[in-house]
């Protein structure tokens, strides 16, 4: 009986000089085993742990069972050096490495495939989100007023656009002036300190303003660079170029 099993055990030997991580003692349909899964196996794999030829590294569940995960013990590598020649001993750690090779080759290419998916969906993604952060700012809102026929007429902007970028310049002189405060200011703030003019100007003529100033260089508008979905207060985001603005400063 020990000659039937001799082979099996000098062959499982061989495997599992090459998994000093561990590797199943019992091979599954989905997992490579020092022993194949078949009925003469299991007696061979009993006795190379029984002869302490095998390391039990770990163990863990498989189905109603266990599996258990093993290397080859100083014991082992001993007697596989003393029952096989060396020679045929290195075929067999090539034999193994080139199939744990093509294993890792595997691997990497889908590895290789799911980073190129990834990175095309982060470009897609890059793409929308710009256009999805404009669709959320607020369309500016026509103001109408009757006259004495009961027409409606189209009142005159309450604030002209030069007026506005001029007075945003003097906010962010003032911004810029404050100790401890950095010179890139939220586009929020910004809008707020309009606020004391009656009627505080729409958030659309804000943004004319604001674009008219980084267009003619007397304003920097810096992009968000965080997830467009963290971006505070959307509504206030200044779209320039492919960029979402949401800071800005004198030049």
């Amino acid at each position: 009986m020990a000659d039937k099993l001799t082979p099996l055990i000098l062959d499982a030997l061989s495997r599992a000089a090459a998994y000093p991580e561990g590797c199943a003692l019992l091979a599954t349909k989905t997992e490579t085993g020092l022993f194949p899964a078949t009925a003469a196996s299991k007696p061979a794999a009993k006795k190379a742990l029984d002869d302490g030829l095998l390391t039990i590294l770990r163990t863990a569940p498989q189905g109603k069972g266990s599996a258990e995960y093993c290397t080859i013990s100083p014991k082992g590598l001993a007697y596989l050096l003393e029952q096989a020649s060396p020679k045929q001993v290195l075929e067999d750690f090539v034999r193994v490495l080139e199939e744990r090779r093509g294993e890792v080759q595997t691997l990497l290419k889908s590895v290789d495939r799911m980073a190129t998916s990834l990175a095309g969906m982060n470009e897609r993604i890059q793409s929308v989100l710009p256009q999805v952060a404009l669709s959320r700012l607020p369309v500016p809102v026509e103001v109408h007023a009757w006259d004495r026929s009961g027409n409606v007429a189209l009142m005159p902007p309450v604030w002209d656009v030069n007026e506005v970028a001029e007075r945003l310049v003097t906010r962010l002189a003032d911004w810029a002036s404050r100790g401890g405060v950095t010179r890139d200011c939220p586009l929020p703030e910004l809008y707020r300190s309009l606020s004391t003019l009656d009627p505080a100007p729409t958030i659309g003529l804000f943004h004319d303003a604001l674009r008219q100033l980084h267009d003619d260089r007397r304003v920097y508008v810096h992009p968000y660079t965080g997830p467009l979905y963290t971006l505070p207060e959307p509504a206030f985001a200044l779209m320039i170029g492919h960029e979402v603005g949401y800071y800005a400063n004198l030049r």
